[in-house]
């Protein structure tokens, strides 16, 4: 939450001539209801059913420039779909910059806690293994997004020159 997959991943699209899909959006669209409301009503494991299929129906098609949420990599069948399916970019930000960029954005259920910092760091220790092990490419950052396009611009160009 709040590493920029969106905005970088939009940018990337744009760059490399692509179609962008930001994979919670398209479950709002899907749905008709927040990501918040999902949670609501079907707590957080409806929200991960509905997420795997959307990754899997995404993961499907080709050209395209994905944002998946964060907690995506949980599951199994995610990371084995997204492996398959391209190159997987994890944009690795501290936690505490992340606490930085989502502590005044109410729309993020997982944050709803006496401590938001704690919960992120518990987050990121959950799944930094698991994005490390699924990553074709890690961008460390604490940087901004312009950056981070530009250095995941230069290694999808290359590896795909290769």
């Amino acid at each position: 939450m709040g590493a920029g997959k969106t905005t970088v991943g939009r940018q990337l699209a744009k760059r490399l001539g692509r179609r962008f899909v930001d994979a919670d959006h398209e479950i709002v669209a899907r749905t008709g209801v927040s990501i918040p409301t999902i949670f609501e009503i079907e707590g957080e494991s409806g929200f991960r059913r509905r997420e795997a299929q959307v990754i899997a129906e995404l993961a499907a098609e080709t050209g395209l420039v994905v944002a998946t949420g964060g907690g995506a990599v949980l599951d199994p069948a995610n990371r084995i779909a997204l492996s398959n399916s391209g190159l997987v970019v994890y944009l690795c930000v501290p936690p505490r910059l992340l606490h930085e960029r989502t502590r005044h954005d109410h729309n993020r259920p997982l944050l709803k806690v006496a401590d938001p910092l704690a919960r992120l760091q518990e987050l990121y220790d959950q799944r930094d293994p698991l994005y490390r092990a699924v990553a074709d490419i890690v961008v460390e950052s604490s940087g901004g997004s312009q950056h981070m396009v530009k250095l995941i611009e230069h290694e999808v160009r290359s590896r795909c020159a290769a």
